[in-house]
């Protein structure tokens, strides 16, 4: 999704829900948390989305993000409710098995930012390119320090060494924008570059993130150049650096308001904007037109899932990297 598409992120989101579902049909929503604010939005744009089309809803979610008990519990329970749909951000791919069964007993299942390994643990992925969102930092960060790219000093703060594809996806494509090799796009680490000081587990949340740092600022105080895998996790960073009187350039991924704004204040240099209103929305929508005859949503031309879009939001452009300011960030951020 260009920029002229993604000024559909909003309010005006909720409209696309086609038709309307019959009385008692259930849809739910599975997040890997109710905490970060993506899911939280996410939940938001779901639950409205699905009571402008009539459907029941049910919104469950794991304590943090890799926790799959949760919500394999709660693939359990929408399946014994009689779920039409299951709209879920997997934790990891241990929740597979739970949902093929799912599936097995007539339920649309879709992926939401997160697909899982097992192709036939879904119907579909409704999620932004992460390796877009990966790619768009990576180049902004190597175009804003020009010459001083080539001895750079990185700290990757990644989710955690699961391999989640989404994580996976965010730092090889930041790597790759950063003109890093990386012999292996589907694990963390497989680089050899000695610019990269390390990757460390920030859990996606700031104190996760603030540890990270201080661990990785142990092995190498001079890291100049930071990458998170998402905003909580570059508040945390930045608190870090400046209780140790340093400064670093940070990249993020998610574009919520308050990363947005954290882009204004030069808290973040720049961030990927995604949009978990319309992944949620259109998984509803989709939901619908499942429940009423059986149609199921197909993947964007030449990918293997739907993709809902990205843009750099950032306030200090760098030529031949596409990007929107931050004030346009925030009437675009989350709906």
């Amino acid at each position: 999704m260009k920029f002229k598409a993604a000024a559909l992120i909003g309010a005006a989101a909720l409209a696309l829900v086609a038709g309307s579902a019959s009385a008692g049909d259930l849809a739910c929503l599975i997040t890997k948390n109710n905490t970060n604010p993506f899911f939280v939005k996410m939940k938001d744009g779901a639950e409205a989305a699905a009571k402008a089309a009539g459907l029941d809803f049910q919104a469950y979610a794991g304590v943090k993000d890799g926790d799959a008990s949760p919500q394999i519990t709660a693939i359990e329970n929408c399946v014994a409710a009689g779920a039409k749909g299951i709209l879920i951000t997997p934790s990891n791919d241990s929740v597979g098995p739970a949902l093929k069964d799912a599936r097995a007993a007539g339920i649309l299942v879709i992926a939401l930012d997160t697909p899982l390994a097992d192709k036939d643990a879904q119907d579909i992925t409704f999620a932004t390119d992460n390796f877009e969102a990966g790619t768009l930092i990576g180049a902004w960060a190597k175009g804003t320090l020009g010459d001083g790219a080539a001895t750079a000093k990185i700290a990757m703060l990644d989710i955690n060494h699961d391999n989640i594809s989404v994580d996976v996806a965010r730092d090889t494509g930041f790597l790759k924008g950063f003109g890093i090799e990386v012999p292996d796009l589907t694990v963390l680490g497989s680089e050899k570059d000695a610019r990269v000081i390390g990757h460390e587990q920030s859990d996606a949340n700031p104190e996760g993130g603030q540890k990270a740092m201080e661990t990785l600022l142990a092995k190498d105080p001079d890291i100049n150049v930071v990458y998170t895998i998402n905003e909580p996790a570059a508040e945390g960073a930045f608190q870090a650096l400046k209780a140790a009187g340093k400064t670093a350039l940070i990249v993020s991924v998610d574009g919520g308001c308050p990363g947005v704004a954290n882009v204004k204040a030069g808290v973040i240099g720049a961030t990927s904007q995604q949009y978990p209103l319309l992944m949620a929305s259109k998984g509803i929508e989709a939901i619908v037109a499942f429940a009423k005859d059986g149609t199921k949503p197909t993947v964007s031309e030449g990918l293997s899932f739907f993709n809902t879009g990205v843009n750099l939001v950032t306030d200090k452009p760098v030529d031949g990297v596409k990007s929107i300011d931050s004030t346009k960030g925030t009437e675009l951020c989350w709906g």
